[in-house]
């Protein structure tokens, strides 16, 4: 777990550099890139989806949908060993669990040899509880260009899409709320582990998401919303509709 924890801190400390590395407020363009960051990720994505967009008639919405499921596709291997990954470990978690209550002490010398014996068991199924980690690293860099690349493509500010303006934020608050029950799903669906720290995280993720897509740009939550059905569709068809469910139920068996 504190190894998982110092993964969550590293990304996160990456996303905050990702964030810091240019100026949101002005436009990238051809002329104005710089860096590596902008231009071998956010600018060739802000190119693809203007490209796009001219295709359909100048329709910005339609593009960050296409660009946002062309990605998802791109980085589906990647996602589909994290979520292999998942689902061995979330296999392991009634043996986990009975480990755990085994060794419920919390002197130093049980604390040890719970790890011992939680190694042992991962290393008898040949399940690594790191791998479906490397994964998220591997694809942050492009989210977090497109999200960098939707900020700063100019044009999309000016353009409508269904009832939003995709420059500003949805007046009526259906996009946020659509974005943040399906990360909620999404993650649901994702669970593995009745760990308290990560079912509270079940909860405040779609609660941030919804805050942010309440105030920052349409076009934004549009791509949250389009991300994260793609995720619901992937995980449906390689793990099956109830994962968290079955890992609740398997973990709650345990404990009667």
């Amino acid at each position: 777990m504190k190894k998982k924890l110092g993964l969550i801190a590293m990304l996160l400390g990456f996303v905050l550099l990702a964030v810091g590395c240019g100026n949101l407020e002005v436009p990238i363009t051809a002329e104005n890139k710089s860096g590596i960051w902008e231009n071998y990720f956010v600018y060739p994505l802000s190119w693809l989806i203007t490209e796009v967009a001219v295709y359909f008639n100048d329709n910005y919405g339609l593009s960050i949908i296409i660009v946002t499921i062309l990605i998802r596709i791109v980085i589906l291997p990647l996602m589909i060993k994290q979520t292999k990954s998942s689902k061995a470990m979330q296999a392991l978690q009634p043996e986990m669990t009975k480990l755990r209550e085994k060794y419920s002490a919390k002197d130093q010398k049980t604390q040890q040899k719970l790890q011992q014996e939680t190694m042992k068991l991962f290393q008898e199924h040949q399940v690594n509880p790191l791998a479906g980690c490397l994964p998220i690293f591997i694809q942050m860099p492009i989210l977090f260009a497109f999200y960098h690349a939707i900020i700063r493509t100019g044009e999309i500010k000016y353009h409508t899409f269904l009832w939003f303006d995709l420059g500003a934020a949805d007046p009526y608050y259906i996009l946020p709320l659509v974005a943040g029950a399906t990360t909620f799903i999404q993650q649901k669906m994702m669970m593995i582990t009745d760990n308290p720290q990560m079912k509270a995280l079940l909860y405040i993720m779609p609660v941030m998401i919804i805050a942010f897509a309440a105030f920052f740009p349409s076009a934004l939550a549009l791509y949250w919303v389009v991300g994260n059905v793609f995720m619901i569709v992937q995980t449906y068809f390689i793990t099956g509709p109830n994962v968290g469910a079955k890992a609740d139920a398997k973990t709650g068996g345990t404990k009667k």
